[in-house]
């Protein structure tokens, strides 16, 4: 009578090497699970109208006392803290918001 072994198990066991060519799930190469579709190589995952690296042209200019250029979202124009909205200290204009007396500052929440 020949020696029959028995199916390998399963489960493997402490000291068992690992079979990394199938997974449990039965692919071939659970690795590679995802292909990109074809002709999609070099395309930009940006929304449509703006190429995420073109330049944007010029910043709005910005006082030294503003926290975000004016017409940004969640901003808005309050009296500059240094001069309380005069635009001078002592015999200069301020510093703080460039003789505006209005700095740019986030309002609301997060």
């Amino acid at each position: 009578m020949a020696d029959k072994q028995p199916p390998p198990s399963p489960v493997s066991k402490p000291g068992d090497p690992l079979d990394l060519g199938t997974s449990v799930a039965g692919e071939e190469d659970p690795g590679a699970s995802f292909d990109a579709p074809r002709g999609t190589e070099g395309r930009s995952d940006q929304p449509a109208g703006e190429a995420g690296a073109q330049p944007r042209g010029t910043m709005p200019a910005m006082a030294p006392g503003d926290e975000a250029p004016a017409g940004t979202p969640s901003t808005g124009e309050n009296v500059c803290p240094q001069c309380g909205g005069t635009g001078r200290q002592g015999a200069s204009s301020c510093p703080n918001c460039q003789g505006t007396g209005k700095v740019i500052v986030g309002i609301g929440g997060a």
